[in-house]
């Protein structure tokens, strides 16, 4: 029996879940599932463009883990383009983390001790948290 995930770390949830191509109706298309963390990895690296190492200390798992996190959301989305498939994005296993103070510059969620920004390298001080 395998172990169980342990739950990544996701800033946000997307605010669009699901995508179709124009022209062809729903109930005619398959469907692929991409969950939540794996749009989170795609994100922080490809929209983002940070460091692999930097996107797993984010997402509070190792690099190699990430590796395969990005892996397979980009077979998924390169399954969708080419095929001509629907997307939704719901499920995984993520805890969303909201009560980090994030970096003002990159918005990297940083460590509650941290005084400077490990992606960004700014010097500035972390943003007081919130309650």
């Amino acid at each position: 029996m395998p172990r169980p995930k342990k739950p990544r770390c996701v800033s946000r949830l997307p605010n669009c879940t699901y995508f179709k191509p124009a022209g062809i109706p729903i109930y005619e298309l398959e469907e692929v599932v991409l969950e939540v963390e794996e749009m989170e990895a795609l994100r922080l690296k490809d929209l983002l463009g940070w460091e692999q190492v930097h996107c797993a200390v984010q997402m509070g798992v190792s690099r190699p883990t990430f590796q395969r996190i990005l892996v397979q959301a980009r077979r998924k989305i390169a399954e969708v383009l080419t095929f001509g498939k629907s997307l939704r994005i719901e499920g995984g296993t993520y805890n969303l983390d909201k009560n980090r103070p994030a970096c003002p510059n990159c918005q990297f969620l940083l460590e509650l001790e941290s005084s400077s920004c490990p992606n960004c390298d700014g010097r500035q001080k972390r943003p007081e948290r919130v309650e």
